[in-house]
């Protein structure tokens, strides 16, 4: 069975981080291409980050500068370390896996976790 199960959520003041984390279950992702997306209400899915089994990665748009993906191959684990953090990062984060010709396209994913909600205060 392939599960992705997203941790590390919470409430926070902007400017503080988080890190969070990206278990995978019933397959590798070191075979896989592992992204990190957000959705907020009323808005489309955004891609932030995506890492290859290589090591390769994007980070794009506002998450530039400040956030950063990673992979531990050993826990079969992907994380996304946020900085910086700003009220407007306030979102439902979600991980997801795949071998997509577009890295930061939610449409291009196979499997997707629930997500963990992020919020942020000012």
């Amino acid at each position: 069975q392939v599960q992705l199960l997203e941790s590390g959520g919470g409430s926070l003041q902007a400017g503080g981080s988080l890190t969070l984390s990206c278990a995978a279950a019933g397959f590798s992702v070191a075979t896989h291409c592992m992204g990190w997306f957000r959705e907020a209400p009323g808005k489309e899915r955004e891609g932030l980050a995506v890492i290859d089994s290589d090591g390769r990665t994007a980070v794009v748009g506002s998450a530039k500068g400040r956030f950063t993906i990673s992979l531990d191959n050993a826990k079969n684990t992907v994380y996304l370390q946020m900085n910086s953090l700003k009220p407007e990062d306030s979102a439902m984060y979600y991980c997801a896996a795949g071998n997509p010709n577009q890295w930061l396209d939610p449409g291009a994913y196979t499997y997707w976790g629930q997500g963990t909600q992020v919020t942020v205060s000012s």
